[in-house]
């Protein structure tokens, strides 16, 4: 894979098959919760051997990213600080949902920003990114490479990018004007980091009562590669405990620029779990283990209650679990295992 994506992974088995027997070796057990304080998360395993995971902190003031040659390792890796929002203008605000990627040989972090001083405006929310001048993410200058150019000046965030069949496309969230929604999630192939080779098109629009719950959202896509199909799954409703996963499924030879090609499950595929006291599970993103086995990384609370805005509260915490497929090839997620070691 020439690409890292938090969101999608083609040949993790492959590579982990190469590796030599020494680093096959049995690996650190994952305890969950993997990373507290880190929602939005991204972990993927780069070709240089290295897992990276950046995430939302929760004073949305600065990019991080730290490293691990085992997932388990990422707890206790240490973290770099990237970059820090700007003392004004439109950076000077929140910085929401970091994502890491390789481009045309260039380390980018997309993420999404807002400007400071209090009020509604703090929301206007918009995608931008930074860029490393050098081949090491963590020791290398960052600096800002500019703002996504997408059709409206509206908010946007939770930009993603993959491959597909030799075309590099982005799926990102973003509200449009006169849809009555918080965000929808759009698809289009990359001219640049920044701007587009073809018109947009809009994937789905929250309507379903899951996807509705407290905001109409549909936000955080994140792309699976496997078994003749693309799965793109994302998030839906209040950042609370009714925060849950949809997913989208094409066929790998369809035109994926169509809307029609993609068929939304009726029902979330992830959703908090009482039982197991994981609330809110969401924002997820997609890697492979030592052994090149499906894994799928979100955030999620550990408990339900919360008092004011849940964007405020810090406790949305990076978890990891395997992912298992049904007779039919399709991703089963649900439900998010308990704190502690992943068995």
């Amino acid at each position: 894979m020439s690409d890292p994506t938090r969101r999608l992974f083609l040949a993790g088995a492959a590579a982990t098959a190469a590796m030599p027997a020494f680093a096959q070796k049995k690996t650190p057990t994952i305890v969950n919760p993997l990373v507290r304080n880190r929602a939005d998360a991204q972990v993927f395993r780069h070709t240089d051997g290295w897992y990276y995971l950046t995430g939302s902190v929760p004073e949305y003031d600065r990019l991080v990213l730290r490293r691990s040659r085992t997932i388990a390792g990422l707890s206790t890796a240490k973290e770099a600080v990237l970059w820090r929002h700007e003392k004004t203008g439109p950076m000077s605000g929140f910085l929401w949902a970091p994502e890491l990627h390789m481009i045309d040989n260039r380390w980018i972090m997309y993420f999404a920003a807002g400007p400071s001083g209090g009020g509604e405006d703090v929301f206007r929310i918009r995608t931008y990114a930074v860029v490393c001048d050098g081949p090491d993410p963590m020791t290398g200058k960052w600096s800002v490479l500019g703002q996504l150019q997408t059709p409206w000046d509206s908010f946007n965030l939770d930009s993603t990018v993959f491959m597909h069949r030799g075309t590099r496309y982005m799926a990102w969230a973003q509200r449009e004007p006169g849809i009555e929604t918080n965000s929808n999630l759009y698809l289009a192939p990359l001219a640049t980091p920044l701007t587009f080779a073809a018109s947009p098109v809009r994937l789905t629009v929250p309507t379903l009562d899951w996807e509705i719950r407290g905001f109409k959202v549909a936000e955080a896509p994140a792309v699976l590669a496997r078994n003749g199909r693309l799965f793109m799954t994302y998030s839906a409703s209040a950042t609370d405990a009714r925060y849950c996963m949809g997913m989208l499924t094409a066929r790998d030879d369809a035109n994926i620029m169509d809307a029609a090609a993609w068929a939304k499950s009726p029902v979330p595929v992830m959703t908090s779990s009482p039982e197991h006291k994981i609330f809110g599970p969401g924002h997820n993103s997609f890697t492979v283990d030592e052994r090149g086995r499906d894994m799928l990384v979100f955030h999620a609370r550990d408990y339900e209650a919360i008092k004011g805005d849940p964007l405020f509260d810090p406790n949305r915490h990076t978890r990891v679990q395997r992912i298992r497929y049904d007779g039919k090839g399709v991703p089963i997620f649900n439900p998010p295992v308990a704190n502690g070691p992943l068995a």
